[in-house]
Protein backbone atom coordinates (compact mmCIF):
# COMPACT_ATOMS: atom_id res chain seq x y z
CA UNK A 1 0.00 0.00 0.00
CA UNK A 2 1.63 3.55 -1.12
CA UNK A 3 2.50 5.86 1.88
CA UNK A 4 -0.09 8.51 3.36
CA UNK A 5 0.63 11.69 1.92
CA UNK A 6 0.04 14.85 3.73
CA UNK A 7 -3.26 16.44 3.72
CA UNK A 8 -2.91 19.92 3.71
CA UNK A 9 -6.10 21.40 6.55
CA UNK A 10 -6.96 24.01 3.72
CA UNK A 11 -6.26 25.15 0.48
CA UNK A 12 -6.49 28.46 -1.75
CA UNK A 13 -9.98 27.51 -2.54
CA UNK A 14 -11.14 25.77 0.49
CA UNK A 15 -10.08 28.98 3.17
CA UNK A 16 -11.67 31.24 1.29
CA UNK A 17 -15.15 31.80 3.54
CA UNK A 18 -18.68 30.26 1.95
CA UNK A 19 -19.82 33.70 1.78
CA UNK A 20 -17.42 34.60 -1.17
CA UNK A 21 -19.25 32.27 -3.14
CA UNK A 22 -22.98 33.79 -4.68
CA UNK A 23 -25.17 31.47 -3.36
CA UNK A 24 -27.78 30.92 -5.85
CA UNK A 25 -28.20 27.32 -6.14
CA UNK A 26 -31.37 26.50 -7.31
CA UNK A 27 -32.79 24.06 -4.68
CA UNK A 28 -31.72 27.66 -2.20
CA UNK A 29 -33.09 30.27 -4.10
CA UNK A 30 -35.44 28.78 -6.35
CA UNK A 31 -33.38 30.02 -9.83
CA UNK A 32 -33.49 27.04 -12.51
CA UNK A 33 -32.63 27.78 -16.03
CA UNK A 34 -33.99 24.38 -16.56
CA UNK A 35 -32.24 22.33 -19.57
CA UNK A 36 -33.28 20.87 -22.49
CA UNK A 37 -32.53 17.28 -23.98
CA UNK A 38 -30.51 17.20 -27.26
CA UNK A 39 -29.47 14.28 -29.68
CA UNK A 40 -25.50 14.74 -30.95
CA UNK A 41 -24.58 12.90 -33.97
CA UNK A 42 -21.45 11.74 -33.33
CA UNK A 43 -21.46 8.95 -35.88
CA UNK A 44 -23.24 7.58 -39.32
CA UNK A 45 -26.33 6.36 -37.51
CA UNK A 46 -25.40 7.22 -34.11
CA UNK A 47 -26.28 9.77 -31.30
CA UNK A 48 -25.52 10.62 -27.85
CA UNK A 49 -28.10 12.08 -25.62
CA UNK A 50 -27.45 15.42 -23.62
CA UNK A 51 -28.99 17.73 -21.59
CA UNK A 52 -28.46 21.62 -22.46
CA UNK A 53 -28.40 24.57 -19.44
CA UNK A 54 -28.69 28.08 -20.96
CA UNK A 55 -29.67 30.84 -18.73
CA UNK A 56 -31.35 33.76 -20.28
CA UNK A 57 -28.97 36.87 -21.03
CA UNK A 58 -28.38 39.79 -17.50
CA UNK A 59 -28.53 41.89 -20.19
CA UNK A 60 -31.15 40.94 -22.76
CA UNK A 61 -29.13 40.49 -25.38
CA UNK A 62 -28.99 36.84 -26.61
CA UNK A 63 -26.53 37.49 -29.58
CA UNK A 64 -22.71 37.14 -27.97
CA UNK A 65 -21.47 33.84 -27.94
CA UNK A 66 -21.16 32.41 -24.42
CA UNK A 67 -18.26 29.73 -22.69
CA UNK A 68 -18.89 26.13 -23.52
CA UNK A 69 -18.51 23.80 -20.72
CA UNK A 70 -18.77 19.91 -20.73
CA UNK A 71 -19.63 17.83 -17.86
CA UNK A 72 -19.51 14.32 -17.60
CA UNK A 73 -21.51 12.40 -14.95
CA UNK A 74 -20.45 9.50 -12.79
CA UNK A 75 -21.34 6.27 -12.44
CA UNK A 76 -18.37 3.66 -12.28
CA UNK A 77 -18.74 3.65 -16.17
CA UNK A 78 -21.82 0.97 -15.11
CA UNK A 79 -24.33 3.41 -15.40
CA UNK A 80 -25.51 6.59 -14.48
CA UNK A 81 -27.46 9.99 -15.86
CA UNK A 82 -26.43 13.31 -16.98
CA UNK A 83 -29.53 14.42 -14.54
CA UNK A 84 -27.56 13.32 -11.66
CA UNK A 85 -25.32 16.26 -11.78
CA UNK A 86 -28.43 18.99 -12.60
CA UNK A 87 -28.18 20.84 -9.76
CA UNK A 88 -24.46 21.53 -10.08
CA UNK A 89 -24.62 22.48 -13.85
CA UNK A 90 -27.58 24.22 -13.25
CA UNK A 91 -25.77 27.03 -10.82
CA UNK A 92 -22.61 26.64 -13.40
CA UNK A 93 -25.21 28.05 -16.26
CA UNK A 94 -26.88 30.64 -14.03
CA UNK A 95 -24.06 32.34 -12.63
CA UNK A 96 -21.01 32.28 -15.52
CA UNK A 97 -23.58 32.36 -18.25
CA UNK A 98 -21.67 29.11 -19.68
CA UNK A 99 -24.04 26.82 -21.99
CA UNK A 100 -23.44 23.71 -20.16
CA UNK A 101 -23.75 20.57 -22.10
CA UNK A 102 -24.21 16.97 -20.22
CA UNK A 103 -23.43 14.13 -21.91
CA UNK A 104 -24.33 10.63 -22.06
CA UNK A 105 -22.18 7.48 -22.97
CA UNK A 106 -21.78 3.86 -23.46
CA UNK A 107 -21.30 1.52 -20.48
CA UNK A 108 -19.59 -1.27 -19.07
CA UNK A 109 -19.86 -4.04 -19.30
CA UNK A 110 -21.08 -4.40 -22.32
CA UNK A 111 -18.90 -1.35 -23.47
CA UNK A 112 -15.33 -1.42 -22.14
CA UNK A 113 -12.43 1.30 -22.54
CA UNK A 114 -12.13 2.64 -24.66
CA UNK A 115 -15.52 2.95 -25.56
CA UNK A 116 -16.77 5.77 -22.82
CA UNK A 117 -13.71 7.85 -23.44
CA UNK A 118 -14.38 7.37 -27.14
CA UNK A 119 -17.60 8.99 -26.89
CA UNK A 120 -17.14 11.78 -25.05
CA UNK A 121 -13.84 12.26 -27.25
CA UNK A 122 -16.65 12.44 -29.84
CA UNK A 123 -19.00 15.00 -28.14
CA UNK A 124 -15.80 17.19 -28.13
CA UNK A 125 -15.04 17.14 -31.85
CA UNK A 126 -19.26 17.64 -32.58
CA UNK A 127 -18.70 21.10 -30.07
CA UNK A 128 -15.61 21.98 -31.23
CA UNK A 129 -17.63 22.26 -34.67
CA UNK A 130 -20.78 22.91 -33.89
CA UNK A 131 -21.57 24.62 -30.73
CA UNK A 132 -21.62 28.26 -32.03
CA UNK A 133 -24.47 27.20 -34.37
CA UNK A 134 -25.99 25.04 -32.36
CA UNK A 135 -26.07 26.75 -29.06
CA UNK A 136 -24.42 30.30 -29.53
CA UNK A 137 -21.83 28.69 -27.22
CA UNK A 138 -17.93 29.57 -28.00
CA UNK A 139 -15.96 26.52 -28.26
CA UNK A 140 -12.56 28.42 -27.88
CA UNK A 141 -13.73 29.30 -24.58
CA UNK A 142 -14.27 25.34 -23.09
CA UNK A 143 -14.48 24.42 -20.02
CA UNK A 144 -14.47 20.48 -18.63
CA UNK A 145 -16.29 18.99 -15.01
CA UNK A 146 -16.91 15.32 -14.07
CA UNK A 147 -18.05 13.67 -10.94
CA UNK A 148 -16.03 10.22 -10.02
CA UNK A 149 -15.97 8.32 -13.26
CA UNK A 150 -17.03 11.23 -15.34
CA UNK A 151 -13.60 13.23 -13.93
CA UNK A 152 -11.76 10.37 -15.56
CA UNK A 153 -13.66 10.95 -19.27
CA UNK A 154 -13.22 15.24 -18.42
CA UNK A 155 -9.43 14.68 -17.89
CA UNK A 156 -9.18 12.15 -20.55
CA UNK A 157 -11.19 13.91 -23.31
CA UNK A 158 -9.13 16.80 -22.83
CA UNK A 159 -6.05 15.36 -24.17
CA UNK A 160 -7.75 14.46 -27.18
CA UNK A 161 -7.63 18.64 -28.50
CA UNK A 162 -4.62 20.72 -28.80
CA UNK A 163 -2.98 21.89 -25.18
CA UNK A 164 -4.79 24.68 -23.97
CA UNK A 165 -8.02 24.37 -25.57
CA UNK A 166 -9.34 23.63 -22.68
CA UNK A 167 -9.34 26.26 -20.10
CA UNK A 168 -10.57 25.06 -16.70
CA UNK A 169 -11.18 21.41 -15.28
CA UNK A 170 -13.25 20.76 -12.05
CA UNK A 171 -13.27 17.29 -10.71
CA UNK A 172 -15.57 16.01 -7.81
CA UNK A 173 -14.42 12.33 -6.01
CA UNK A 174 -12.59 11.96 -9.21
CA UNK A 175 -11.21 8.31 -10.97
CA UNK A 176 -7.80 9.53 -11.96
CA UNK A 177 -5.54 6.00 -12.19
CA UNK A 178 -6.89 2.86 -13.00
CA UNK A 179 -3.96 0.91 -13.25
CA UNK A 180 -5.25 -0.40 -9.80
CA UNK A 181 -8.34 -2.09 -9.46
CA UNK A 182 -11.06 -0.75 -6.77
CA UNK A 183 -9.60 -3.17 -4.43
CA UNK A 184 -5.76 -2.09 -4.72
CA UNK A 185 -7.00 1.33 -4.00
CA UNK A 186 -5.11 2.35 -0.45
CA UNK A 187 -8.09 2.57 2.21
CA UNK A 188 -8.08 5.84 3.99
CA UNK A 189 -8.48 6.20 7.34
CA UNK A 190 -12.30 6.16 8.73
CA UNK A 191 -13.19 3.79 5.83
CA UNK A 192 -14.71 0.08 7.04
CA UNK A 193 -12.34 -2.37 7.19
CA UNK A 194 -14.85 -4.51 5.37
CA UNK A 195 -16.25 -2.89 2.22
CA UNK A 196 -19.73 -4.15 2.14
CA UNK A 197 -20.25 -3.72 -1.69
CA UNK A 198 -17.16 -5.67 -2.27
CA UNK A 199 -18.97 -7.82 -4.09
CA UNK A 200 -19.67 -5.36 -6.85
CA UNK A 201 -16.11 -4.52 -7.23
CA UNK A 202 -15.61 -7.47 -10.02
CA UNK A 203 -18.63 -5.21 -12.39
CA UNK A 204 -16.98 -1.63 -11.15
CA UNK A 205 -13.41 -2.89 -12.97
CA UNK A 206 -15.30 -4.00 -15.72
CA UNK A 207 -14.57 -0.85 -17.78
CA UNK A 208 -11.13 -1.01 -17.20
CA UNK A 209 -10.16 -4.41 -15.97
CA UNK A 210 -9.42 -6.03 -19.88
CA UNK A 211 -7.52 -3.12 -21.08
CA UNK A 212 -5.37 -2.65 -17.92
CA UNK A 213 -2.45 -4.26 -18.75
CA UNK A 214 -1.40 -2.62 -21.64
CA UNK A 215 -2.38 0.89 -21.01
CA UNK A 216 -0.12 1.67 -17.69
CA UNK A 217 0.98 4.66 -19.53
CA UNK A 218 -2.15 5.80 -21.31
CA UNK A 219 -3.46 9.30 -20.21
CA UNK A 220 -6.82 8.38 -21.41
CA UNK A 221 -6.71 5.20 -19.43
CA UNK A 222 -5.06 6.62 -16.05
CA UNK A 223 -5.26 10.65 -16.13
CA UNK A 224 -2.55 10.45 -13.72
CA UNK A 225 0.09 9.61 -15.72
CA UNK A 226 -0.66 12.82 -18.28
CA UNK A 227 2.34 15.37 -18.84
CA UNK A 228 1.18 18.62 -17.10
CA UNK A 229 1.73 20.42 -20.64
CA UNK A 230 -1.00 18.29 -21.92
CA UNK A 231 -3.53 18.82 -19.51
CA UNK A 232 -5.95 22.18 -18.69
CA UNK A 233 -3.70 24.54 -17.04
CA UNK A 234 -6.71 25.36 -14.66
CA UNK A 235 -7.43 22.48 -12.73
CA UNK A 236 -9.50 22.05 -9.33
CA UNK A 237 -9.90 18.81 -7.58
CA UNK A 238 -12.80 18.55 -4.96
CA UNK A 239 -11.79 15.25 -2.84
CA UNK A 240 -13.75 13.73 0.04
CA UNK A 241 -11.33 12.29 2.51
CA UNK A 242 -13.90 8.92 3.24
CA UNK A 243 -13.04 7.72 -0.43
CA UNK A 244 -10.55 4.53 -1.97
CA UNK A 245 -9.82 7.75 -4.54
CA UNK A 246 -8.43 10.54 -2.07
CA UNK A 247 -4.82 8.98 -2.62
CA UNK A 248 -4.44 9.23 -6.01
CA UNK A 249 -6.64 11.99 -6.26
CA UNK A 250 -3.69 14.23 -3.52
CA UNK A 251 -1.19 12.35 -5.47
CA UNK A 252 -2.18 13.60 -9.01
CA UNK A 253 -2.69 17.45 -7.80
CA UNK A 254 0.42 17.50 -5.77
CA UNK A 255 2.14 16.44 -9.08
CA UNK A 256 0.35 18.66 -11.45
CA UNK A 257 1.98 21.70 -8.94
CA UNK A 258 5.53 20.92 -8.76
CA UNK A 259 5.55 19.78 -12.57
CA UNK A 260 3.74 23.59 -13.19
CA UNK A 261 6.67 25.10 -11.49
CA UNK A 262 8.82 23.99 -13.17
CA UNK A 263 6.77 24.86 -16.19
CA UNK A 264 7.48 27.57 -18.83
CA UNK A 265 3.71 28.79 -17.64
CA UNK A 266 4.28 27.66 -14.44
CA UNK A 267 3.10 31.15 -13.42
CA UNK A 268 -0.05 30.82 -15.53
CA UNK A 269 -1.25 27.49 -14.01
CA UNK A 270 -3.60 27.28 -11.21
CA UNK A 271 -3.89 23.58 -9.34
CA UNK A 272 -5.80 23.55 -6.48
CA UNK A 273 -7.29 20.71 -4.06
CA UNK A 274 -10.35 21.52 -1.86
CA UNK A 275 -10.65 18.65 0.67
CA UNK A 276 -13.13 17.60 2.53
CA UNK A 277 -12.49 15.78 5.27
CA UNK A 278 -15.91 14.38 6.74
CA UNK A 279 -16.75 14.13 2.83
CA UNK A 280 -17.58 10.85 1.36
CA UNK A 281 -17.68 9.27 -2.45
CA UNK A 282 -20.87 10.65 -3.97
CA UNK A 283 -21.62 13.10 -1.25
CA UNK A 284 -22.97 16.05 -3.28
CA UNK A 285 -25.40 14.04 -4.74
CA UNK A 286 -27.41 12.05 -2.11
CA UNK A 287 -30.50 14.15 -0.22
CA UNK A 288 -29.70 17.15 1.74
CA UNK A 289 -31.46 15.14 4.80
CA UNK A 290 -28.06 13.49 4.62
CA UNK A 291 -25.69 15.98 3.36
CA UNK A 292 -26.97 19.43 4.27
CA UNK A 293 -27.46 21.60 1.45
CA UNK A 294 -24.94 24.10 2.92
CA UNK A 295 -21.92 21.51 2.67
CA UNK A 296 -23.09 21.06 -1.26
CA UNK A 297 -23.31 25.08 -1.48
CA UNK A 298 -19.39 25.38 -0.89
CA UNK A 299 -18.31 22.80 -2.99
CA UNK A 300 -20.39 23.41 -5.35
CA UNK A 301 -19.79 27.34 -5.32
CA UNK A 302 -15.94 27.07 -5.09
CA UNK A 303 -16.14 25.24 -8.43
CA UNK A 304 -18.30 27.55 -9.79
CA UNK A 305 -15.88 30.69 -8.52
CA UNK A 306 -12.99 28.64 -10.19
CA UNK A 307 -14.61 28.25 -13.77
CA UNK A 308 -15.86 32.14 -13.54
CA UNK A 309 -12.04 32.54 -12.42
CA UNK A 310 -10.81 30.96 -16.21
CA UNK A 311 -13.40 32.64 -17.68
CA UNK A 312 -12.52 36.06 -16.45
CA UNK A 313 -8.70 35.36 -17.42
CA UNK A 314 -9.87 34.93 -21.33
CA UNK A 315 -12.61 38.21 -21.08
CA UNK A 316 -15.26 37.10 -20.48
CA UNK A 317 -17.17 38.63 -17.48
CA UNK A 318 -21.28 37.38 -17.55
CA UNK A 319 -24.10 40.38 -18.05
CA UNK A 320 -21.54 42.84 -19.60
Amino acid sequence: MPAPISVPSTSKVASAPISNYRQSHIATDGVDPGYRVDWLPIAPNRSLRVLVFKSPSLTGDESKPRPLHLDVHGGAFVGGLPESDAAFCARLAHDTGAVVVSTTYRYAPKYTFPAAIDDVDAVVAYLRQHALERYNADASLMTVSGFSAGANLALGTALSIPSGDVKAAVTFYGVTDLRLSPGEKPKPAGMPAKDPLAFLQPLFDSYAASARAENTKNPRFSPIVADVENLPENILMVIPGIDILAYEQMTFIQRLKEDGAKDAKGADRRFEMLYDEKGFHGYLEVPSSIVPQDKKDWAFGAAVKFIADAHQKYRWHWGS
